[in-house]
Order: C-alpha cells, then sequence, then structure tokens
C-alpha cells in the first residue's frame, strides 16, 4: 500500500494541471455545500435552539387544594418511560426576611424531587433545620444581598436560607421563589404544581397524556395541564422543511461536481493512455490500474475537502453566519471523498480493461 501510495502521488504530480482541476473541483463542492446547505443547517440549529429555550418540552400540572394530588405521584412517574426529569412543589405561603419583621413578602414554596440539583440545590448540606434555596429577585425583595439569612413564613417556620436558587427558563412562571427542599421520604404532601421535563420534544404529547393518568386526583375538573405541544409541532414542522430543502441542494450539487471529477478523470485516462499501456506492457495488472487512479484520486480528494471545509467555514466565521457544526462538515467531506472515488471508478475501469498493445500504437 505504501508503493502504491507513492506512486499515486507521483502520478498526480506529473499531471499537475488535472490534479488541480480535481482539487479544486472538490474543494468547490465541499465550499459549496457547506455555504449553501451548511448555512441553512446552521440556521435551522440556531432556529430549533431558540424554540427549546421556551421549554418545548416543558409539561406543567397546576392542581387545586382540594384535586387530591400529592407527592406520592413522583413514584408512579418513575414508571413512566421518556421522562427526563420531574419534581413538585406545594402550595405558595407568604415568607419575609426574619431580621426585617413584617417587610417585603415573598413566595415560598416545599419542593419534591429527587433531582434538585438541576436548580442548583444541593443534596446534602450542613445547616441544621429546615433550608431553603431563593432566586436572584426573591433575595433582592427579602433584602439578602449576600444569599443567605432566615425567613419566616406566614405558618410560623423558621427557615434558613441557605443560598441562591438557579430557576431555568421552564420554571420563571414560579417567580420570584423560595424552595425548601424535602427529602424524599418525607410524607406525602399536597402538590400545587408538578413540572415534568420530556426526553425530546415530540414525547410531549405521549407523555403528558400518560402524566394525566398516573395524576390520581379526586376531581380532574380542579386540574390543568399546560403543555408547549404547539411549540413542539412547530419545531418539527421548521426541522422538516428545513432539511429537506438543504437535502435536495446537496444531493444536486453531489451529483453535478461528481459528474465534473468523472469528465476530468475520464480526460486524464485519454491523455495518459500510452503510459498505462506502458505499465500493462511492464506486468501491471488491471487491478493495480484500478487501484492506482482510485488511490490518486483519494489523495486529491482528502486535499480538496480540507482546502474546501477551511475556505468555507472562513466565509460563514468571517460574514457572521452559524457554522453547521462539526459533524455536518465531517459528513459533507466524506460524502465528497466517496463521490469522488465513485466517479473515479468508471475512468479507472476504462483504463484498466485497455488492451497494452492497442495503448502503444496509438502516436
Amino acid at each position: 500500500m505504501r508503493g502504491l501510495l507513492r506512486e499515486a502521488l507521483a502520478s498526480a504530480w506529473s499531471a499537475p494541471v488535472t490534479s488541480v482541476a480535481t482539487i479544486v473541483m472538490v474543494a468547490g463542492l465541499c465550499a459549496t455545500v457547506l455555504l449553501t446547505t451548511g448555512r441553512t443547517v446552521g440556521a435551522e440549529q440556531t432556529v430549533l435552539s431558540s424554540i427549546d429555550l421556551v421549554g418545548t418540552r416543558a409539561i406543567v400540572v397546576r392542581s387545586d387544594s382540594t384535586a387530591g394530588v400529592d407527592t406520592d405521584v413522583l413514584d408512579r412517574l418513575k414508571e413512566v418511560e421518556g421522562i427526563q426529569w420531574v419534581a413538585c412543589f406545594g402550595p405558595a405561603v407568604d415568607a419575609t426576611n426574619t431580621a426585617l419583621g413584617d417587610a417585603t413578602k415573598v413566595p415560598a414554596r416545599f419542593a419534591y424531587g429527587g433531582d434538585l440539583a438541576e436548580l442548583a440545590i444541593p443534596v446534602t448540606t450542613i445547616v441544621p433545620g429546615l433550608t431553603a434555596y431563593a432566586s436572584p429577585s426573591a433575595l433582592e425583595q427579602l433584602g439578602m444581598r449576600d444569599g443567605v439569612g432566615a425567613i419566616t413564613t406566614s405558618e410560623g417556620l423558621d427557615v434558613t436560607v441557605a443560598g441562591e436558587l438557579s430557576v431555568p427558563d421552564w420554571l420563571r412562571f414560579l417567580e420570584p421563589v423560595v424552595l425548601i427542599p424535602q427529602p424524599h421520604e418525607a410524607p406525602p404532601r399536597q402538590v400545587a404544581v408538578l413540572v415534568v421535563i420530556a426526553e425530546r420534544p415530540d414525547l410531549v404529547s405521549p407523555v403528558s397524556r400518560a402524566v394525566q393518568s398516573v395524576l390520581a386526583v379526586d376531581d380532574p375538573a380542579k386540574v390543568t395541564i399546560t403543555t408547549s405541544e404547539a411549540l413542539a409541532q412547530l419545531r418539527a414542522l421548521v426541522e422538516g422543511q428545513l432539511g429537506s430543502f438543504g437535502r435536495g441542494l446537496a444531493l444536486l450539487i453531489l451529483a453535478v461536481s461528481g459528474a465534473l471529477v468523472a469528465a476530468i478523470l475520464t480526460g486524464l485516462v485519454a491523455l495518459r493512455r500510452r503510459d498505462f499501456g506502458r505499465r500493462r506492457t511492464l506486468g501491471a495488472t488491471r487491478g493495480l490500474i484500478f487501484m492506482l487512479l482510485v488511490t490518486q484520486t483519494l489523495a486529491l480528494a482528502v486535499i480538496g475537502v480540507v482546502a474546501g471545509s477551511v475556505l468555507a467555514s472562513s466565509i460563514l466565521i468571517a460574514t457572521g453566519d452559524p457554522l453547521p457544526g462539526a459533524a455536518f462538515t465531517t459528513a459533507v467531506g466524506i460524502l465528497a471523498i466517496v463521490v469522488s472515488l465513485v466517479a473515479a471508478s468508471i475512468p479507472a475501469a476504462l483504463a484498466a480493461r485497455r488492451d497494452p498493445l492497442q495503448e502503444l500504437r496509438v502516436p
């Protein structure tokens, strides 16, 4: 293989015009796909990321105090597939800064769930007694600029505020909020808000139906379920339309480029027919001639892919357009190499099947 590669590179070097034309063609193929379809893919990823930021996978269940939903629902939800994250919150009660007395009130809620670390709530704490974590807006209203202190709820509970709470976009409706995490083994308590995050946007609808089936409510009329199913459908629509356009354009570019590469290599075979004839006369097999042309095309295609990818990425960065990502760029490069090899196989097979004596007679 080393000798074959060395001979292929020497052959490419001996025919600079066709070699440069092949490199330019493959580089143009990659650059064109990345600047058209790649730009579309980058825009698609940006749009989908924007849609995902508003919580396309969130399912919010609000229940009245007489609906009968309690924290046992968390155990039942463990059997439901397609759920990435789940937590529930008790009814809101007024809480004030203990040091300031009857000052600004903020809502405080008990929080239940096995993965509250998503909200920057640690699993364990060294602070004795009840601990709470407040959102930045709640800390500001409570006058706790350092992020720590103590609150007193309207039910007479004294709770230590141990840190700042991270509130993701899909929990902004609770703001401002103080959460008091409760252990999983705590007795069943009333649930006012249940938040479920599906693993994928397309699972929002089936997961929401599964959640509704395990709520075990006393009065379904006192429970409301809000989902982002419309946003999930919009996401699928955007992904499908942009993806179809990008695939069609890429296939057209690949087909045209493959035909041009085949034409260039066919011309190369015609120009070097006497060289191939001498090789066959000296004992070169048809397989060797075939592999020589294919290996030569492979080396030139790799150079063209690298050059085209670097050029296209530089242009996209300079113009401020979103990059399609490493996976898409790599896939385009591999596909360009495969198209080049397929295009080279036809003239390579023709060169390998030519009669050496006939080729040597051609002036």
